[in-house]
């Protein structure tokens, strides 16, 4: 059974003064929407890049806009003309010739991005649930034992992340955790458990492992909004989804970092920001930020 309700969705049904409320402007909401309407947009380089439109759809996704959304909806219709074999959507990526990829701009798929944009076509209500199933399994038997290791595309040639070949990747077990959790039938499997475990592992001996972009340090531990790349509060965000976690002592020491940082009115502010979203109110440092106390909170309830 899908999940679509499964978590807070402050979009709907909220009007302009709601969403200020919660530091969302929404001059800045509107330039979102003008924006993905345009998928696919710039060719993806980096999946940290913050300022690609897979993260600005995930993100408008998450405060509620649906398919119902013409801007919504017009992306929606370009992702679903560009399926792979494994019934998979695409996104336009270019993979260097010294990386082992083309060197061509092509649509292709990767572990590090088919998850987020099947996340963000259930949260929109996409109908075509039987497809996105398809989907979805398929991405699912990509696990192993530890989590999802980097996988890609075999059009994209030899080219595939940093790392061992068969060790999990940190941040595709993430995406692939976020996704499963919109799922009864996934959200308790085995393979979830192992993917939890991958990530709750990697935290447990931080000062032992710090693979290559995945570091948990002190870098890691910045609060930080959105919620796109690999840090604490992404990270516990995900894993607090599984209440079967929420008794982990590694993960209730995640929460109690985060908790942490809270002033004595109880809010918190953005430690670290992303320059392509320096003109929201959590891409700033000086003051409190109203949408990353919501998601403290948001995240906090879960264990209530």
């Amino acid at each position: 059974m899908l999940k679509n309700k499964q978590f807070a969705n402050v979009g709907i049904g909220m009007g302009a003064t709601q969403y200020e409320k919660l530091g969302l402007q929404v001059e800045n909401i509107n330039i979102l929407l003008s924006q993905v309407k345009n998928w696919p947009g710039e060719v993806l380089k980096s999946h940290n890049d913050s300022s690609h439109l897979i993260h600005k759809l995930a993100f408008l996704v998450d405060i509620g806009f649906d398919i119902e959304t013409p801007e919504i909806a017009e992306a929606v219709q370009k992702i679903t003309e560009h399926i792979s074999v494994e019934s998979l959507y695409q996104v336009k990526v270019n993979i260097p010739q010294h990386f082992g990829g083309t060197g061509q701009e092509q649509w292709s798929w990767m572990l590090c991005d088919a998850p987020l944009i099947l996340y963000s076509l259930i949260r929109v209500g996409y109908p075509e649930e039987d497809r996105i199933k398809t989907a979805v399994e398929f991405l699912f038997g990509l696990g192993n034992g530890s989590g999802w290791p980097c996988k890609v595309s075999p059009d994209l040639g030899k080219f595939r992340g940093p790392g061992r070949k068969d060790d999990p990747c940190p941040y595709a077990t993430l995406l692939m955790l976020k996704l499963l959790s919109l799922f009864d039938e996934y959200i308790d499997l085995p393979q979830a458990h192992n993917g939890a475990e991958a990530l709750l592992s990697l935290w447990e001996q931080r000062k032992e492992r710090r693979p290559y972009m995945f570091a948990m340090g002190s870098g890691f531990q910045k609060l930080k909004a959105p919620l796109i790349w690999f840090d604490i509060l992404h990270v516990v965000d995900v894993l607090s989804r599984y209440k079967f976690l929420h008794k982990d002592k590694r993960l209730l020491e995640m929460v109690e970092i985060i908790k942490s940082k809270s002033d004595s009115n109880g809010q918190y502010k953005a430690e670290s920001v992303y320059k392509a979203w320096g003109n929201w109110e959590f891409g700033q440092k000086k003051t409190p930020s109203r949408w990353i106390t919501y998601n403290v909170t948001n995240i906090l309830s879960r264990f209530d």
